[in-house]
This record gives structure tokens, sequence and C-alpha cells, in this order.
């Protein structure tokens, strides 16, 4: 990072380096997108555990030193996620409200506080016909969010962001051991 920018853009960056996630998630730095504010920092995660469903996403940090009015505040962050899903959740009108209730509860639950929350929920189910290999039905969710953090300290958005895709993977809480069958 440029020793050039910003106090609290860098600090946004560190904490967010310096989170320690769940064993399940890998976090690795991706290009940011250009552009879109004066700085830019973006990370890719992946949640890794056999036997669940798979999840990934990318965490966006825009941060401009004037503000903007629509964002409310210096620090935007832009969430994309998308898990599979199992097939019996395909046709469930509930599952936009769901998977957004994903995000928010997340941040809520880890104190990640914020102003200006927004975004889009999609569902989506492919059917594969002829020779395309793999399974012949899937269900896919998507989610865009975006929030302002009202603090430098990303550590909680980072955290409640991968527990966001944790849950969309199928995964129990942290610290929760699912008895198997007896």
């Amino acid at each position: 990072m440029p020793s050039s920018a910003p106090e609290p853009f860098r600090t946004a960056v560190s904490t967010l380096l310096a989170t320690t996630v769940r064993a399940q998630a890998r976090v690795e730095r991706i290009r940011a997108p250009q552009r879109l504010a004066p700085w830019t920092f973006a990370v890719a995660v992946d949640i890794l555990d056999p036997g669940h469903d798979t999840a990934t996403g990318r965490l966006v940090v825009l941060y401009d030193p004037d503000g903007s009015e629509a964002w409310d505040g210096e620090i935007r962050l832009v969430g994309y996620a998308q898990a599979d899903l199992a097939p019996d959740m395909a046709g469930d009108p509930l599952l936009p409200a769901v998977g957004w209730s994903w995000l928010t509860e997340a941040l809520e639950q880890r104190g990640a506080d914020h102003t200006a929350v927004g975004g889009t929920v999609t569902q989506t189910t492919s059917t594969r016909f002829g020779d395309v290999h793999g399974p012949s039905s899937t269900t896919q969710l998507e989610l865009r969010g975006s929030w302002t953090a009202t603090s430098p300290d990303l550590s909680r958005h980072l955290l409640a962001f991968v527990d966001l895709l944790c849950v969309a993977a199928g995964l129990p809480p942290e610290g929760v051991a699912v008895l198997g069958d007896r």
C-alpha cells in the first residue's frame, strides 16, 4: 500500500488483513476495481469445506476522503457472494429475503456498525441438457450488497462477510459441532 494513502484507508486495509477467520475460509487479496473511489482494496473469500455446498465472494473497500452523500460516510464496503444451494431450495419464494437476512444478521451479530445498507439477491436454477458435464440441475444464490462502515476498523465486517458465506454453504455457526448419525 502506498505510504501516501490516507490514514483511515491504511487502517481499514490493515485491520482487514490482520483479521483471523475460521478455518474453512480462505481470504486472498485480489485486484480491486478502479475508478469507483480514490482508494480501493479487495479480497476474495472462499469457503472450503468438503461435504458442504460451495460459497465464494469478494469484498471491496472503497475510500473517499470527501465522503459521499449516498454512502453516508467515507468507507464503503461492497460485497458479492455466490453460493450453490440444495435443489429443494430452488422454488422457495422466501429465498431472496432469507439470503438478504444472512447479510444483515451477520453484520448485526458481529457488531459491524454500519449505515446505508442496500443490495439485491438473485436466485437462479440452471438445467443441463445433452453432453454438458455436471449435475443435471443447479441452484445458486447471488447477493450483491453494500454498506458504509462507521469506523475504519473493518475486522468485524470481514468476519460478518465470512459468516454470510458459511451460512450460504450450509456450515454450522463457528464453534458448533454437528452430531453424526447414530
